[in-house]
């Protein structure tokens, strides 16, 4: 692949992902075409549907929590504690709430969507339950905290809100946020 298609091509994926966050899984394809700056035949010759490209925003997220969980476990032994709070950061910031309305789109379509997405999310549930470990034993995270765990919550947290709830609350994302990571602090 060209190197401007493959640019193209991410550029799709990460507003996609954002405008998922912002209005709900059922965005319109050719809102996301004209925030990536391409007309809509290019993003369908990218993604021929909606369920491939919300496939590969989820690959793509999933690439980027497992980047996460590499960089925060290169010093999870040495400062556990903010290894996990840079970990919770970074999760914070990739939208996960922007792909629980996606995959409810997808899921409509039998267990074998749902099993698909699910196959292609577990890397990354593995190598943070390992590293959930390596903070738990460091006393940087409560006990009995699973990856799935985290994720619902991060994902809960970072849901897409109607226009008057964000508009209500603007901050309510980071202080829930907050509020999470001093509740799987250990006490």
């Amino acid at each position: 692949m060209r190197a401007d298609a493959a640019q193209r091509r991410e550029a799709i994926i990460s507003h996609a992902r954002h405008l998922f966050a912002e209005r709900g899984g059922d965005v319109a394809l050719e809102a996301v075409a004209a925030a990536s700056g391409v007309g809509i035949a290019t993003l369908y010759r990218n993604f021929p549907s909606r369920r491939d490209l919300v496939q590969a925003v989820i690959t793509d997220t999933v690439q980027q929590i497992l980047e996460a969980v590499a960089r925060a476990r290169e010093v999870a032994d040495h400062n556990p504690g903010a290894a996990w709070e840079k970990l919770l950061s970074v999760l914070m910031g990739l939208e996960l709430g922007a792909l629980t309305d996606g995959l409810g789109l997808q899921t409509d379509q039998g267990a074998h969507e749902t099993s698909v997405f699910a196959d292609i999310q577990q890397p990354a549930l593995d190598a943070l339950d390992e590293l959930l470990r390596v903070l738990q034993r460091g006393k940087a995270v409560r006990p009995g905290i699973s990856a799935l765990e985290v994720i619902v919550a991060v994902a809960t947290i970072t849901r897409p809100q109607v226009s008057p709830i964000r508009d209500a609350a603007p901050d309510v994302h980071s202080q829930l946020a907050q509020a999470y990571l001093l509740w799987t602090r250990t006490v």
